[in-house]
């Protein structure tokens, strides 16, 4: 019988406001979307104003078919919002609103209970820039199972990061996942060797943060996974690009299911870059799965 694996999406919710229209956004909601549909329970820790914005999010999640109890409501700060264009390369440009609800994540006694059968959790950086929602990412963490995956998707977002932040949040992962652009700024940011090509500096940051799996991803040139011993590169795969909002966070999710699968590393990547393809097909961050992708993920 397959094994049904509970994962966390913990950061910020809130909707990316396209020139078309608004869609569900952030990459730990994202994340959570893409771990329900390969056939998980993908659950988002987040925080939501007392809005119209915030009640069409529960809308929409339950929608989703993801769970909605661990989505606070904040009757002072607004739900989040972004602006996103879309720049003549079809990359995403991102306006993120400050002082928002997810800005001020809360510890809950609740997420006790919720720890104790979670068997990965994922986080980044943007949430953390709030002294308040970071405590409680943090709190998350080193209350986990210590069996409990715990991924850091770095996903560095206009000025809302410094070297602190990523290194406490390195310090408690065990899967990194960056692409080569926030590469090249961890390593000047640490002062980390520039002889080293990306295999490299990937392994000087196993070595230094203990790490289990580092994904560096490319693109349209695909993917590295590099782990303790191995190293593995997955081409992207041809389709026709609408955006590519979500890709990364579609990627995270196969990356983390296989993993706890006890996949491969080829197997993880190739599988991963496979969903991260097709996403890049469709506009937004959590676009229903359709009988295409169903079949190649062996849904």
């Amino acid at each position: 019988m397959k094994k049904i694996f509970k994962v966390l999406g913990v950061g910020e919710i809130l909707w990316d406001v396209f020139p078309s229209g608004k869609k569900l956004g952030g990459a730990p909601t994202n994340f959570a979307y893409h771990i329900s549909a390969l056939g998980h329970e993908g659950v988002v820790v987040s925080r939501i104003g007392n809005d119209d914005y915030g009640r069409e999010i529960i809308e929409q999640l339950i929608s989703l078919g993801l769970v909605t109890d661990y989505l606070q409501i904040d009757g002072d700060r607004e739900t989040g919002i972004v602006d996103v264009h879309i720049d003549s390369g079809n990359q995403p440009n991102y306006t993120i609103k400050e002082d928002v609800a997810w800005d001020f994540i809360q510890w809950d006694s609740k997420f006790d209970a919720l720890l104790e059968t979670t068997d990965a959790i994922c986080f980044g950086t943007l949430a953390q820039r709030s002294r308040v929602s970071r405590n409680t990412i943090i709190t998350l963490l080193e209350r986990a199972e210590r069996d409990t995956i715990k991924a850091y998707d770095i996903n560095l977002r206009q000025s809302f990061y410094n070297k602190g932040i990523i290194a406490d949040s390195l310090k408690l992962a065990d899967i990194i996942k960056l692409n080569s652009e926030e590469i090249e700024l961890v390593r000047d940011l640490f002062n980390i060797n520039s002889k080293y090509n990306e295999e490299e500096l990937c392994r000087y940051l196993i070595d230094s943060y203990d790490l289990k799996l580092i994904c560096l991803t490319k693109g349209e040139d695909g993917s590295t996974l590099i782990d303790e011993i191995n190293s593995f590169h997955s081409p992207s795969f041809p389709y026709k690009l609408a955006d590519r909002v979500g890709a990364g966070d579609a990627f995270t999710a196969a990356v983390i299911v296989g993993y706890l699968n006890e996949e491969p590393i080829d197997v993880i990547n190739t599988m991963a870059n496979k969903l991260a393809s097709w996403v890049t097909s469709k506009q937004g961050g959590t676009p229903v799965y359709d009988s295409e992708i169903k079949g190649i993920m062996n849904l």
